[in-house]
């Protein structure tokens, strides 16, 4: 195995009890092993402490074996928060401090989560900023100060049903400090305590760690949640800690509800911010948005004193009721309108009501039999119903596994309410933005709706993982469609910003060309037809690259100059060595894409290797 492989710890045991099983990340600490506790036949998660060099380990090991001891300490003061990765105890080994954590299976960070999937929902951002923030509450009401609230370092896992990414959880107290109970600061020489560009402005001018600034950090985490950049991201550490103390955020363009909670938390005066408090009431009306009230139709009592009439549900409400649309009442100020008093109305003759009551009868009657007889026949001839996942949708047949569509959205593309989608047949015509990857089966129309967006991210969570920016979308059946559709919830993959341009996963077939590089995906072998293009191909047979994986160029950096600089961006953030391939054989190189400029906005690369020689590969490379 290459050295400087992930796997090279593999197999050792520490402490006589831990073996190593295989590695789970790395930070400035030292690295996170999944590991077997062999007395109590469990896996659990052990943090190194690793130094860079000799030098490093004389300078700097009493502060970092001290940092270990206080994270130990720290965390596990919350034993047993929801929302907190438990520690269940820290040892020493070789004379270095280990930390032995609880193990989540299936958890993704949020920084991995929204660079594979794309940036979240304003709803489910504002979800995991609300477990978030009770775990940071649980910990200043202890005394106890995060210090470096980030996107990588809270976790995303399964729930016990199973559900994707119902878990949130806050790790790493590897730099959390108590300021008022005299313990030392443990700090690495010449380094700042934190992450540049999400280190609130008073903590980057030398000020003390408080809860207000961990709410700083938790607004700029919940920035890039909802927009996939950080609100003062840059192309240097030194300039990103520049922008927080002296520029304004980039305005969020996709937060919806949450921009002005994003606003309020980034303010960077400290005694201007917003509280927890009310940073906690903002995120959950967000989550859980409240109806409008009910404007109840003012007519007169019936016989028994009690008032008649109905009143349509506001916006948030749930209702079970068919989704048509109706209306009541007359000119401004009828009928209760709000605008005046009622208007005075006048009794009736006895006779003439009960004319004008049989009349109405009559006429109801006969429309409800006209409807009666175009509504069966309508649903005949549409195979069960008109709009199987609702007149929002508009798709007048079930969707298939397979089905490219393109999606029409009422608001800002790629962002808001549910898309009008269309079929494009041939899956390349019309760009599409999607591919519809799996169907999902429900017992009933409402276990669709509350099940089926969760079974969807899990049966598309491995395409999604191979490709650089696109999300899970469910499209579920409506009531009345859920028998039209065979009770199935259709799992779209979505570009997440942009077009996804043609078919994905095993929907390609080898020779196709690519037109933009939003759906080349992990592991895929290509040919070099020229500068511009690229053929995907067999990765049995020869080939000239093979995609490793996706970078990120700065916001601000143009197409012209990203196609220059691409192939350096590759070699530094997925160096070909990482993935087993000798650096004296083999080089990094990239494709650039018009739409990850134009379109989407993205700025992502794709990274390849390729042979120094600029010579074939084959199936037996690594």
């Amino acid at each position: 195995m290459a050295a400087g492989s992930p796997q090279s710890g593999v197999g050792r045991v520490i402490a006589g009890r831990y073996r190593l099983l295989d590695r789970l990340g790395s930070g400035a600490m030292g690295q996170v092993w999944r590991a077997h506790d062999q007395r109590l036949a469990c896996d659990v998660a052990l943090k190194e402490v690793a130094f860079l060099d000799q030098v490093e380990a004389t300078d700097e090991r009493t502060a970092r074996v001290a940092r270990a001891r206080a994270e130990a300490r720290h965390a596990a003061g919350l034993r047993g928060h929801p929302h907190v990765v438990t520690v269940h105890d820290v040892l020493e080994h070789e004379g270095l401090p280990w930390i032995v954590m609880e193990y989540v299976p299936g958890a993704l960070d949020l920084r991995e989560r929204v660079h594979r999937h794309g940036p979240l929902d304003p709803v489910e951002c504002a979800r995991i900023g609300l477990a978030v923030l009770d775990a940071l509450t649980a910990g200043h009401e202890r005394g106890v100060m995060h210090r470096d609230v980030k996107p990588a370092n809270i976790l995303l896992a399964p729930d016990r049903s199973g559900t994707p990414y119902a878990r949130v959880l806050l790790t790493d107290y590897g730099i959390a400090v108590q300021p008022d109970a005299g313990e030392t600061r443990h700090t690495m020489a010449s380094a700042l305590i934190g992450t540049p560009g999400y280190l609130a402005p008073e903590r980057a001018t030398g000020g003390p760690p408080t809860a207000t600034a961990d709410l700083f950090s938790l607004g700029c985490t919940l920035y890039f949640s909802v927009e996939g950049c950080g609100p003062f991201e840059r192309d240097t550490q030194l300039a990103a800690v520049t922008a927080v103390v002296l520029e304004d955020p980039r305005p969020p363009q996709q937060a919806g509800a949450l921009a002005p909670l994003l606003t309020a938390m980034l303010v960077k005066d400290p005694a201007q911010r917003i509280t927890a408090h009310d940073t906690a009431a903002a995120l959950t009306a967000v989550v859980t948005p409240q109806p409008h009230p009910r404007t109840r139709v003012d007519l007169a009592p019936t016989a028994g004193g009690a008032p008649t009439g109905w009143a349509r549900p506001g916006p948030g409400t749930a209702s079970t009721a068919p989704t048509t649309s109706y209306s009541q009442g007359g000119p401004a100020g009828g009928f209760g309108a709000g605008f005046g008093p009622p208007l005075r109305r006048r009794e009736p003759h006895p006779r003439r009501a009960h004319a004008v009551r049989a009349l109405v009868a009559c006429l109801l009657g006969l429309a409800l039999a006209l409807g009666g007889v175009w509504y069966a026949v309508h649903r005949a001839a549409s195979g069960g119903t008109a709009a199987p996942y609702g007149k929002s949708v508009a798709l007048s047949r079930p969707l298939k596994e397979g089905d490219c569509v393109v999606a029409a959205w009422p608001g800002q593309p790629f962002q808001g309410p549910p898309p009008r989608l269309k079929l494009d047949p041939s899956c390349h015509d019309e760009s599409p933005d999607g591919q519809v990857m799996a169907l999902v089966t429900g017992a009933s129309a409402d276990e669709a709706r509350r099940r089926g967006p969760a079974l969807c991210e899990e049966r598309t969570r491995d395409i999604r993982g191979k490709l650089a920016d696109v999300r899970s979308y469910a499209v579920v059946p409506t009531a009345a469609g859920f028998a039209a559709t065979g009770r199935r919830t259709a799992c779209l993959v979505l570009g997440a910003h942009g077009p996804v341009y043609g078919p994905l996963g095993d929907r390609r077939k080898p020779g196709m060309t690519f037109v933009d590089t939003a759906n080349m995906q992990k592991q895929d072998c290509l040919d070099v037809l020229s500068r511009s293009a690229a053929q995907l191909v067999s990765c049995a047979g020869p080939h000239d690259q093979q995609v490793l994986g996706f970078t990120r160029l700065a916001p601000d950096m143009t197409l012209a100059t990203a196609k220059t600089v691409s192939d350096q961006a590759c070699a530094r953030d997925v160096p070909p060595k990482d993935h087993g391939y000798d650096p004296n054989i083999y080089t990094a190189a990239s494709w650039t894409g018009n739409a990850a400029w134009v379109s989407s906005r993205t700025h992502l690369v794709v990274c390849t290797v390729q042979r120094e020689n600029g010579g074939t590969m084959g199936k037996d490379e690594p």
